[in-house]
């Protein structure tokens, strides 16, 4: 595919609403974006479906001596979910007192940045929903392929993945998590995500907040408000 250069994350996520066309004005449709980068982007496709926006968190669980050593994680959600590697945690004698305390550490975190981005609001349920989980590009997949496997253990119907630019061999593997992915460029050599965009400036957190807060806004004022 030839390597496609976005105006912006907003651009990306008008161009990836086209793509997802058939996805439109239905009930069961629920855009899933990863903080921060992913939300605008994830905003664009809601507005273009007509679709509610919500966020998915994801929090690393790090072996305690190398906290870098991703151990599993926690995802958010209206019911958050636990993935461990169970091979590594046998592998390096990791204490399950470790796993379970520091599970909750990470879900307390969660918590607080799901209020910081949303105040009050639960998180949507995703069980028989079609779920369009967004970011605004891939490098590894290693994060959105954790976020992947908790949305298919709460029972969603079906799970799409829509990225503007990712390389090839990470689609691949994420393939098997999925039921589709839309992505519009897949340039090789992938360099990195933010090379793919004319303006990739980095996002803050009121950023994040205005966009959930108008979307929830304009659904609201829609009539249709978030269904769960």
């Amino acid at each position: 595919m030839r390597p496609q250069r976005f105006r912006n994350r907003t651009d990306a996520g008008r161009q990836l609403a086209e793509k997802l066309a058939a996805y439109a004005d239905r009930p069961d449709v629920l855009v899933l974006a990863l903080p921060r980068g992913g939300v605008p982007v994830g905003f664009e496709i809601a507005e273009g479906l007509d679709a509610p926006l919500d966020i998915v968190l994801v929090r690393k669980i790090g072996v305690p001596w190398q906290p870098e050593l991703a151990l599993g994680a926690v995802v958010d959600g209206a019911d958050p979910q636990v993935i461990i590697n169970d091979i590594l945690a046998a592998e390096l004698a990791i204490d399950q007192n470790y796993i379970t305390s520091e599970t909750a550490r990470q879900l307390e975190e969660i918590e607080r940045r799901r209020k910081v981005y949303l105040g009050d609001r639960t998180p949507l349920p995703l069980a028989g929903r079609t779920v369009i989980v967004v970011d605004d590009g891939i490098a590894t997949g290693s994060t959105v392929r954790t976020a992947l496997r908790a949305i298919a253990r709460t029972g969603a119907g079906k799970i799409v993945l829509a990225v503007p630019v990712a390389p090839e061999d990470a689609l691949e593997e994420l393939r098997k998590e999925v039921d589709e992915i839309i992505c519009l460029s897949t340039p090789s050599p992938f360099l990195a995500v933010g090379a793919h965009y004319a303006e990739f400036g980095q996002l803050a957190d009121a950023d994040v907040i205005s966009l959930l807060e108008e979307r929830h806004r304009r659904m609201a004022h829609s009539g249709d408000g978030p269904s769960g």
